[in-house]
């Protein structure tokens, strides 16, 4: 199984960001069964102040070329993104329209 690891900003609005943790609470079945059906086994989501930070285990399955092809047919998670990007802001210096952005691992015990 691969790891990949992700961060974000939210917009630096505590309502915006209670309001963003309370969707995460509540996702909807067809964003999990899309989350599932792409490969991805374990999905998590840290935060601190308004910075995200997601963990994906995924298996052999996965590619993010393919769950960035089957999302973009998905009306469904079309509809979540857009709803989440209310909340969610770019990080500096990322190219315009990307949203969750890779990290590269630098240190391993």
């Amino acid at each position: 199984m691969d790891r990949y690891c992700l961060t974000l900003d939210l917009k630096d609005d505590p309502k915006l960001i209670a309001e963003y943790e309370a969707w995460h609470q509540k996702v909807w079945p067809e964003i999990i069964h899309s989350i599932r059906s792409s490969g991805i086994e374990n999905m998590q989501i840290y935060r601190f102040a308004n910075r995200l930070f997601m963990i994906m285990e995924v298996n052999k399955k996965f590619s993010f070329e393919k769950k960035g092809i089957a999302d973009a047919g998905n009306s469904k998670v079309q509809e979540w993104e857009e709803l989440m990007w209310n909340y969610q802001q770019a990080i500096p210096g990322v190219k315009a329209g990307e949203k969750w952005v890779l990290m590269n691992k630098i240190f391993e015990l």
